[in-house]
This record gives structure tokens, sequence and C-alpha cells, in this order.
């Protein structure tokens, strides 16, 4: 799996552990949005979207499958975020 392309909008939400959302592109073919990156007490999180579900608890839409790919996508996404730190792009 490669990561072609990852990009964060940062968020401006005070007293929020919700920094920013991203959009991950894979193998240049594949898009997965609404990533979320939280920030907590050791650091920085990333959380695949998801959905409620009726009984009022949140289910994964999409997410890896082992943890090679889920320390890519971390690690990935959270540096993408860091680099959006140090120089935020206009929209």
């Amino acid at each position: 799996m490669n990561i072609t392309e990852v990009r964060v909008k940062l968020l401006d939400k005070e007293d929020s552990r919700l920094k920013a959302v991203a959009s991950m592109t894979i193998d240049g073919c594949f898009v997965i949005h609404e990533i979320k990156i939280l920030e907590k007490e050791d650091g920085f999180i990333v959380s695949m979207p998801n959905k409620k579900k009726t009984s009022g608890k949140f289910t994964d839409i999409a997410h890896p499958i082992n943890t090679e790919t889920r320390e890519l996508i971390n690690n990935t996404v959270i540096e993408a975020y860091k680099k959006e730190l140090a120089n935020p792009t206009k929209e």
C-alpha cells in the first residue's frame, strides 16, 4: 500500500481534542475522508471515519486490519498534520 496524498484541514476549536480532519489517498486511486486527528495527553491519535449506531456506540466505517498498516496510516497522517501546523495553506 502506498499513501500517495494526505490533505489536512486544521480546525480552530479552543478547548477541543479534535485538532484537524484529513483525507488520505491510497495508490492514487482510493480516498478516505473524515479521518480525525485528536490530541491526547501523550500526543496525537488518528481516528478513522465512523458512524453512530442506534445503540449510541460508534463503529468504524473504514479501518486498517493489521498493526503495520495502522502504524503507517497514523505516522503519515500525523506527519502531514505537523507540516500543516508549521505551514498552513490558505484556502
